[in-house]
């Protein structure tokens, strides 16, 4: 029995879109009500979020049966959380801050297998073989892994071609609140310069044949995004999404009582 197929990664390379939702709340409930919303896929957060790696499991646990693709972003690209991600079943990583070609490659390796790898064998005791119930996983996973950088400074922005030389790379995600930051505008994600390099940014990765992804809360930029040809778009959070929930229902009910 092969590894389960990773449509996500198929959809990306096919060049569909797939829209998704960040999951930040570190809750087993509003991950399962993501995962049964409509979304295409639903990430995990594990950079900022208050994420451990049994809270992400999960996470994984509470998306799966659902139609959506669970997608974890690992808190930073070092080979060994890399594994451990991969062993608890993610099939889809993100990767923040990969500013050059060398970070792209290794990232790439730490996800597979030798000899093409350095991920490390424990497939017997993972989560993501089945717990040794998946006989072929160790010789199957890499086809199914889908691995996506994100490029979050100038460095990156710059090294955008070195980049999308990497085999194994399925797509790159600008990451607009923290390329504001390093270009001088600070909680400005909106800001002229920044969307100018966005655009210019994506367009070049499009011309590379890669997957685009990026993250925008304003449903105004859905289409925008979408017509310059990203793939893999971020279109809200839990947290954002109960918390305007919450505010707009103490502000209608106060209003109403008032």
């Amino acid at each position: 029995m092969p590894a389960p197929r990773n449509d996500l990664k198929k959809a990306l390379a096919d060049g569909k879109m797939q829209i998704g939702v960040w999951l930040a709340m570190g809750s087993a409930v509003s991950a399962e009500i993501a995962g049964s919303a409509g979304f295409d896929w639903c990430l995990v957060d594990g950079e900022h979020a208050p994420y451990d790696l049994a809270l992400i499991r999960t996470q994984l646990q509470a998306l799966a049966g659902h139609d959506t693709s669970a997608v974890v972003r690992v808190p930073v690209g070092e080979e060994w959380v890399i594994k451990q991600v991969l062993d608890i079943g993610a099939q889809t990583i993100v990767v923040p801050m990969v500013d050059t070609g060398e970070q792209a490659r290794a990232v790439v390796r730490a996800a597979q297998y030798p000899p093409k790898g350095t991920r490390g064998v424990g497939a017997s005791l993972a989560r993501a073989s089945g717990f040794s119930a998946i006989k072929d996983y160790p010789k199957t996973a890499d086809e199914q892994i889908c691995v996506i950088v994100q490029a979050e400074s100038q460095q990156a922005l710059g090294n955008l071609k070195d980049i999308c030389a990497v085999d194994g790379v399925d797509a790159v995600f600008i990451g607009p609140a923290d390329l504001s930051a390093d270009m001088g505008f600070p909680g400005e994600p909106g800001h002229p310069q920044v969307k100018a390099a966005i655009k210019d940014a994506i367009g070049r990765l499009r011309a590379s044949g890669k997957a685009v992804g990026v993250i925008t809360f304003s449903p105004d930029e859905f289409a925008y995004y979408a017509d310059l040809g990203v793939t893999f778009l971020g279109v809200g959070g839990d947290v954002t999404s109960l918390g305007n929930a919450l505010r707009g229902l103490a502000s209608v009910a106060r209003d109403a009582v008032s």
